[in-house]
């Protein structure tokens, strides 16, 4: 079973397709003050029958600051000539697709997100080398001597680029929900961090009251997070 998050307008119908589905899926608006409080899920559905301008721009927010779920955009015969890589979806269904259809899609995307999280590979943005197999980081050809909790730490960040997350949503995804120390750990570990960069400490940047996030440096080829198995 997916866990499946549908972002739709206020104006339209659930798609029919979704409800014949055997997945959980859960309803809220398309609109990026809902995904504050929005529950976890392994796909994210976006409503793109109406308004392309605005479900673009949702889409974009999605990508550099929602939960990382792959995006399924859903859209009229008309809305296809619209859309371009830019829009960051992992795949796009017809409104009037059948059951079975929405249903493979989404069991794909699933399948190939988890797959990705799970393959120990190489992930390289901005200069910076991941080995994920020998928990081991360089930087523009240095070797970075990390703790285990600082590469944990530097990956999470690299691997949502730009995305701003807050001390207690890093305390989650790094230390675990067991774990009960404050959110100091984190400013710490940030701190650490940025020392062993040296005068690449900017890659770890500050949103001021919110939290951290990784700077993708805009030069060409950097500018792209790449990930190999």
């Amino acid at each position: 079973m997916v866990d499946v998050l549908v972002l739709r307008a206020r104006e339209t119908e659930l798609l029919p397709a979704l409800d014949l589905l055997s997945h959980r899926v859960r309803v809220i608006p398309a609109e990026p003050a809902a995904f504050v409080n929005a529950p976890a899920a392994d796909v994210i559905v976006v409503d793109g029958r109406t308004d392309l301008a605005n479900v673009k721009s949702l889409c974009k927010i999605l990508v550099a600051t929602g939960p990382g779920a792959p995006l399924l955009l859903v859209v009229t015969e008309a809305g296809f000539v619209g859309i371009t890589p830019d829009w960051g979806v992992g795949d796009v269904v017809l409104d009037t697709a059948h059951a079975a259809e929405v249903d493979a899609r989404i069991r794909l995307l699933a399948g190939r997100a988890a797959q990705a999280e799970e393959t120990p590979g190489r992930i390289s943005a901005s200069g910076v080398v991941i080995d994920e197999a020998s928990y081991s980081v360089k930087i523009h050809d240095r070797p970075l001597d990390l703790t285990y909790k600082e590469f944990e730490l530097l990956r999470f960040l690299v691997t949502h680029p730009s995305r701003v997350f807050t001390r207690e949503q890093l305390l989650s995804e790094v230390w675990g929900y067991d774990y009960f120390g404050g959110t100091r750990t984190v400013d710490v570990h940030v701190r650490r961090l940025r020392a062993k960069l040296g005068d690449m400490e900017q890659l770890i940047g500050t949103v001021r009251n919110v939290g951290y996030r990784f700077n993708v440096a805009e030069d060409g080829a950097n500018a792209q997070i790449q990930r190999q198995a």
